[in-house]
């Protein structure tokens, strides 16, 4: 158990999931978070991030920090997306080793998993085939980091735990038009038609493949649950009951927000992706965790978000 005066560091505390976790640690009282921003702290630094550890001396490390995008920056950004990912898992997971944290919860994506696998989506099928080719490079960085803190417990008898969430959206989410994931894609073409008086919202792919989406909030009660839970596995799906195509998404959303809209898809097959990916929670119940927002309200608090960052960088 992570007492409230413990001190926790928070790697990522600015991106979608850190700034919700942050949030969500300050809901729950926790008095000694440790954050630093780019300025004070470069994590692909290997020296600063190991100098930081050693002075701060953190009881345990989240990581939050990561290069993540859609599909389409996926695929252009393979070198960097493999690169940037290593290296800020590996000095963050190493340093904490180094300087005896006692826990360390790494974040994944459930993109770690093969692209045929057999759904629902079970710990243990990962590694059991192929992966999606175009976020190859992102999953591998990622499957690299849950290897290397399963194997830091079973050789430093250490207790570093990755938590493999679904597709997260929510408040602070990335709504650039190219290198955004499909849901806040969404929500940002339905602003755009709205602002533009159109009446058409146009999708990449089929609209077919099915996803499954878990709100930011459901996600950051997940970390700061299992930051204090006693696990025997390194490997946890955080999943959620939505699970539906992108075509029936935009559907569903635009039925939420009340807008008068058609979609249309442009039926290009090559970026779909996976045709199916549904995560098996049932591990994660078993510790006695489950998602509790409901669709409707964590689509009207995001696109309220979205509404306010309209002239952000990011949109």
């Amino acid at each position: 158990m992570i007492k409230k005066k413990d001190k926790i560091f928070l790697a990522g505390h600015r991106g979608l999931v850190g700034s919700s976790i942050l949030q969500e640690l300050k809901k729950q009282n926790y008095q000694n978070i440790l954050v630093a921003n780019r300025k004070n702290l470069d994590l692909f630094n290997q020296k600063k991030v190991y100098s930081f550890l050693k002075k701060h001396k953190p009881k345990i490390v989240i990581i939050a920090a990561a290069r993540v995008g859609g599909i389409k920056a996926n695929n252009t950004y393979r070198a960097d997306f493999i690169r940037e990912n290593l290296e800020i898992q590996n000095n963050l997971i190493h340093g904490s080793y180094l300087s005896g944290v006692k826990k360390v919860i790494f974040l994944g994506s459930s993109c770690v998993y093969p692209k045929k696998c057999k759904v629902p989506i079970k710990e243990e099928f990962l590694l059991s085939g192929k992966l999606e080719n175009t976020n190859e490079p992102y999953a591998i960085a990622k499957i690299a980091g849950i290897k290397m803190c399963e194997s830091y417990n079973l050789q430093y008898k250490t207790n570093y735990l990755c938590l493999m969430p679904c597709n997260t959206f929510g408040p602070n989410d990335n709504y650039h038009e190219h290198d955004s994931h499909f849901l806040p894609a969404i929500l940002r073409k339905i602003f755009k038609c709205e602002e533009n008086g159109k009446k058409t919202l146009n999708l990449w792919g089929t609209g077919k493949p099915m996803r499954e989406v878990i709100y930011v909030k459901d996600l950051a009660n997940a970390v700061v649950y299992f930051m204090n839970k006693k696990v025997n596995h390194s490997l946890i799906n955080i999943g959620s009951n939505n699970h539906y195509s992108i075509k029936k998404y935009a559907n569903l959303i635009i039925k939420i927000l009340n807008k008068n809209l058609k979609v249309k898809v442009d039926n290009n097959k090559k970026i779909d992706g996976t045709m199916k990916k549904k995560l098996d929670t049932s591990l994660a119940k078993s510790y006695g965790w489950e998602s509790k927002y409901s669709f409707k309200e964590s689509i009207l608090e995001t696109y309220k978000n979205l509404k306010k960052f309209k002239y952000n960088a990011k949109f």
